[in-house]
């Protein structure tokens, strides 16, 4: 067999062996690393080099090398998640940067974190004022995480104490302009619905790129042409305006009438039709 033919053969099954081996060990090796995955994810990828270059040797020897390490490493993965004080030597543990406001020195330099580094990973977190910081902590895959301090917090609906029903994630309903049939069900609309729907864009399903209907039913579409601008869905709003228009019309009848009782029972209305607003606008105005 020609050396260039051994060598692809060599390469192409160390790449397919590889591949299994990996999807074996999991997504943690493609994702932030531990100190023995950043070892293991180096030896594994030279010894695929090996496998596939070193015609000297027999290819079989790489191929058990490389089990050897796939099968230490998921022995290592198992004592870790059965054990903390195992996680805790092979990954070490989280190390406070920041606490009640307070820089702590000492473990910077256990870290070997300069200043300016403690700054840039504060900066990569949107945080561009030490002050603002209550609480930071360096996880064992080197991210720093943070807490801020209660009043430099974003307001939510908790802290006004307004409850919000569970968010569902949009659905790809348009890819590459065909419709995908399963999502559009998960949703509960059919495709005669989109098709109305594209309509009411004047947009061809085949000049759809991507199409997303999120939890209130409306449709978002982006085109193959990037020159072409869709107008945002009006829905919501349109709704909103009727809402008002309603509430307007009735506190009109509450004021034309005469009767005491027809202008009681159109105030009630009123009043009631104002809260129902109140409690809709944040899911009206997107």
């Amino acid at each position: 067999m020609p050396d260039w033919l051994e060598v692809a053969l060599r390469t192409f099954f160390s790449v397919v062996f590889l591949f299994l081996l990996t999807k074996l060990l999991g997504k943690r090796q493609v994702t932030q690393l531990s100190m023995f995955e950043y070892i293991t994810g180096i030896t594994i990828g030279s010894l695929a080099a090996y496998i596939s270059l070193d015609l000297n040797s027999h290819w079989s020897l790489g191929m058990v090398s490389l089990v050897v390490w796939v099968l230490v490493s998921l022995g290592i993965e198992i004592l870790q998640m059965k054990s903390k004080t195992a996680r805790d030597w092979l990954d070490t543990k989280s190390t406070v940067l920041i606490k009640d406001g307070k820089i702590l020195e000492d473990n910077l330099k256990k870290e070997r974190m300069t200043t300016d580094d403690l700054l840039a990973q504060l900066r990569k977190k949107s945080v561009f004022k030490m002050a603002d910081v209550e609480f930071a902590i360096m996880e064992p895959s080197g991210d720093v995480n943070i807490l801020l301090k209660r009043d430099n917090q974003p307001i939510t609906p908790a802290h006004l104490g307004i409850k919000v029903g569970p968010e569902q994630e949009p659905q790809a309903v348009i890819m590459d302009g065909k419709i995908m049939n399963e999502p559009l069900a998960t949703l509960g609309y059919s495709r005669d619905w989109l098709l109305t729907e594209l309509e009411k864009t004047g947009v061809a399903i085949e000049n759809v790129f991507l199409g997303q209907v999120d939890m209130y039913g409306q449709l978002y579409v982006d085109l193959f042409d990037d020159q072409i601008m869709v107008p945002a869905p009006q829905a919501l709003a349109a709704l909103l305006a009727q809402l008002k228009k309603c509430e307007a019309d009735i506190e009109l009848f509450a004021i034309s009438t005469k009767d005491p009782k027809v202008k009681k029972m159109y105030t009630q209305c009123s009043e009631q039709l104002v809260e129902t607003i109140v409690a809709l606008r944040p899911y009206l105005i997107q």
